[in-house]
């Protein structure tokens, strides 16, 4: 069995919300005490928004902080389903709105342009002082989802690619989608997994064989905080 990080519990969504933005904003301003830029790897979905929130209002100066995304799902930027919407809307605002954005999405013909396009459009940016991952039910990060026919790519450590295509289809997901590998994931200096449900704790506890797992496996001697709440 692979070597877990310690689950951080906390009493509440905002409680855990509150120590994810602080632990980001410690290691994003850490890495500016040693370097010009910082860089910072933002997820999507429902749970890391409030976390946004309360790192916009966090003192850093932003226009030294690059941000990009783990994932995007392959619609147009004003759809409601678009990571770079939740980031602009959530993060990129007030002082933070001065931190330099390179999303994932382009307008090409197809995700795997996109792809290639975003692969030169973040080389840069790592090693990234930080990301933040959330994680499903069936133990996927990203876009990385077990059974999808990008997955065996996504998830070579060894890889040379940083962005992936992944297509819709079964199991999921529901829309092509672009993703960070894991050889471009481990290359940050701070993982933070954020968490909710007694079945994502589990996982991470005591499963095996998912992509988070990979995750935990392929950072090494690189800290990880799973933060957790009910």
């Amino acid at each position: 069995m692979t070597d877990r990080p310690e689950i951080e519990s906390y009493p509440d969504a905002e409680a855990a919300a509150m120590a994810a933005a602080e632990v980001i904003a410690d290691w994003l301003a850490a890495g500016l005490a040693e370097n010009d830029r910082a860089s910072f790897i933002a997820t999507g979905g429902s749970t890391p928004g409030p976390v946004y929130d309360l790192l916009a209002t966090l003192p850093l100066p932003w226009e030294q902080v690059s941000v990009t995304l783990t994932d995007e799902r392959w619609v147009d930027p004003s759809s409601p389903d678009s990571n770079a919407r939740l980031v602009r809307e959530r993060l990129l605002v007030g002082e933070a709105a001065r931190a330099s954005f390179f999303p994932l999405w382009s307008a090409t013909e197809t995700p795997e342009e996109a792809a290639v396009d975003a692969e030169d459009q973040i080389a840069d940016l790592f090693p990234a002082d930080a990301v933040l991952l959330g994680m499903g039910e069936d133990g996927h990060i990203a876009s990385l989802f077990p059974g999808s026919p990008a997955l065996a790519e996504g998830l070579d450590p060894q890889g040379s690619q940083s962005v992936v295509a992944v297509p819709a289809g079964v199991p999921a997901p529901a829309q092509a989608r672009l993703s960070l590998t894991l050889a471009a994931l481990s290359r940050t200096f701070l993982t933070v997994v954020l968490i909710r449900g007694e079945a994502k704790r589990r996982i991470i506890a005591e499963g095996e064989g998912l992509p988070i797992h990979a995750l935990l496996a392929a950072a090494g001697s690189m800290p990880v905080r799973v933060i957790w709440s009910p």
